[in-house]
């Protein structure tokens, strides 16, 4: 993209329109590209309100799909995916009915095949640190305490 280029507002919404399409997006994103385009604050309010309105932008539905997303492909606990959908300014409404999408039979399946997927790696010999290990890392991906100190004492003796 041309830093020095200008967009009239149809030319900026039909660019905003497809950037939606190809990806759900969150407000953030979307202020924060129209921003880099150069738009002015009153410009970038229509634009954001046209998406809104013709379906391209809604929170609640980017939610769910960063809530899945993250948590089946790089296996984030919830402490992980709430911190992350903070820092893209979702409110807690809607971080919780992102969180409800996952289902807690898989939640745990997920987080019991990590831990004894991330075991088989840790190369340690002294069990104290071998059990830090283990907790760091999962703790790192957003699992909660008290199942990560429970899974690595139930595996690590």
């Amino acid at each position: 993209m041309n830093p020095q280029k200008t967009y009239s507002l149809d030319e900026a919404q039909k660019k905003l329109e497809f950037y939606c399409a190809y990806q759900e997006r969150c407000h953030k994103e979307v202020v924060n590209k129209l921003t880099t385009m150069r738009m002015i604050p009153d410009a970038i309010d229509v634009i954001v309100v046209h998406l809104i309105q013709n379906n391209f932008l809604n929170e609640e539905r980017f939610a769910k799909a960063f809530v899945l997303g993250k948590f089946r492909i790089k296996k984030w606990g919830k402490n992980r995916l709430q911190l992350e959908l903070k820092r893209k300014d979702i409110s807690k409404t809607i971080i919780g009915i992102a969180l409800q999408e996952i289902e807690e039979a898989d939640y745990l399946e997920t987080f019991h095949a990590l831990a004894e997927k991330k075991l088989e790696t840790i190369r340690e010999s002294n069990s104290y640190k071998k059990k830090k290990k283990l907790a760091d890392y999962l703790l790192y991906r957003g699992w909660e305490s008290a199942l990560v100190y429970d899974k690595v004492n139930a595996l690590i003796q």
